[in-house]
C-alpha cells in the first residue's frame, strides 16, 4: 500500500464530522441572561453588520444549472452526491480548524494539471452554500488563468489592473458571477513576471484590506503549482494557510514531501487527494437486463471528486 492509500485510508478512519446544532445549548441561555459586555457588543454589531453585508450581495440573475454543470460546479440541488459531499466535508473541517475565523486560504496543487482551480471554485461554493458565509476567490494563477471564464464573454478589471494602477478602487475588481454569497478577483491582464505583483506592498495591503473588511468572508487564493513556480512560495508567505492539492496517482511521494515541507507545518491547513477513482454505482437489475450498460457512462456533473482533506 503506497503512503497516498495510506493516507486515505486514515483520513476516511479519522475523518468524521461534528455537527453543530442551531439550537440554543444551556450555556448559551445562560449567557443570554448575563450581563452584556462591550466586548460581546462590538461581536454583536459586527455579526449585523456582516448580516447587512450578505444581504446587499443578492445576485440579479442566477446562473442556471447547465452552465454550473459546464463549468464543473456543485449546487445544493444535486443533493448528496458525492462530489458536493466531499466539498462540504473539506469546508466543514476548515472551519473547524480555523475555529470560525475567516482567513486567506492558498490552494495549490503539487504539479501542474492537478485540479486546484477545480479545488478552490468548488471550495468557494461550498462556502457559499451557508447562508451566514460568503467567499472570495482570487486568481493568482497570471500564467494560466481560468476563474475569468465563469463570466462568460466580456472585459473584466482583475487583480494586475489593480496593482498596475493607484487609481483604481477594490470595488472595481470584485465581481459577481450569479451564485449567491460568491465573489471573483480575476487575474487580470496576462503577465510573465508575477513575482514583482506579489511581493509589492500593494499587494499586501489589497489582502489585509479585504480580510478586515469582510469578517464573514473566507478568501480563497488559487496559485500556480508548488513544483512549477517560485512565485507560489512568496504568495503563500501572504496567506494565512495553505490547501495542498496532490493529483491521486500523478505524482511520487518525494513531491509530495517537497511540498509539504517548502509549506511547513504552520502554514498546511491540510491536503486534499483529487480525482480518486471512483467505482460506478451498481442497478443489479439493470446489469442483468443489458451486462454492458455500466460501460462508458457519463455525467454532467464535476468530473474529479476530491477524496478528503488531511493534515
Amino acid at each position: 500500500m503506497s503512503k497516498i492509500e495510506k493516507a486515505l485510508s486514515k483520513a476516511r478512519s479519522t475523518g468524521a464530522l461534528r455537527v453543530i446544532s442551531s439550537q440554543p445549548t444551556n450555556a448559551e441561555k445562560i449567557a443570554e441572561a448575563a450581563p452584556v459586555t462591550s466586548e460581546e457588543t462590538a461581536l454583536i454589531e459586527q455579526r449585523a453588520g456582516a448580516s447587512d453585508a450578505i444581504t446587499r450581495m443578492r445576485e440579479k440573475s442566477l446562473l442556471g444549472k447547465q452552465v454550473l454543470a459546464e463549468n464543473h460546479l456543485i449546487y445544493p440541488e444535486l443533493g448528496e452526491n458525492g462530489t458536493v459531499r466531499a466539498f462540504r466535508e473539506i469546508r466543514t473541517k476548515i472551519i473547524q480548524k480555523l475555529q470560525g475565523r475567516n482567513s486567506i486560504i492558498m490552494v495549490t496543487s503539487v504539479t501542474g494539471g492537478g485540479g486546484s482551480s477545480f479545488v478552490t471554485r468548488n471550495l468557494g461554493v461550498a462556502f457559499a452554500f451557508d447562508a451566514g458565509k460568503t467567499a472570495l476567490l482570487i486568481d493568482c494563477n497570471f500564467k494560466n488563468p481560468s476563474l475569468h471564464q465563469l463570466f462568460g464573454t466580456g472585459t473584466f478589471h482583475g487583480l494586475t489592473d489593480y496593482l498596475e494602477n493607484s487609481q483604481m478602487d477594490i470595488a472595481e475588481i470584485i465581481h459577481a458571477v450569479g451564485i449567491e454569497r460568491l465573489r471573483i478577483v480575476p487575474s487580470g491582464g496576462k503577465r510573465e513576471i508575477p513575482a514583482e505583483y506579489f511581493t509589492s506592498a500593494k499587494m499586501k495591503r489589497l489582502l489585509d484590506n479585504i480580510k478586515q473588511r469582510y469578517r464573514e468572508r473566507y478568501i480563497l487564493i488559487d496559485a500556480p503549482p508548488m513544483t512549477e513556480s517560485a512565485d507560489t512560495q512568496i504568495l503563500a508567505d501572504l496567506c494565512d494557510y495553505v490547501v495542498l492539492v496532490v493529483p491521486y496517482g500523478k505524482v511520487s511521494d518525494a513531491q509530495i514531501d517537497s511540498c509539504v515541507k517548502a509549506i511547513g507545518d504552520k502554514k498546511l491547513l491540510g491536503v486534499v487527494f483529487n480525482n480518486e477513482p471512483v467505482l460506478p454505482e451498481l442497478n443489479w437489475r439493470q446489469i442483468l437486463t443489458n451486462p454492458f450498460s455500466v460501460f462508458g457512462r457519463g455525467s454532467s456533473l464535476p468530473n474529479k471528486k476530491p477524496a478528503a482533506i488531511k493534515k
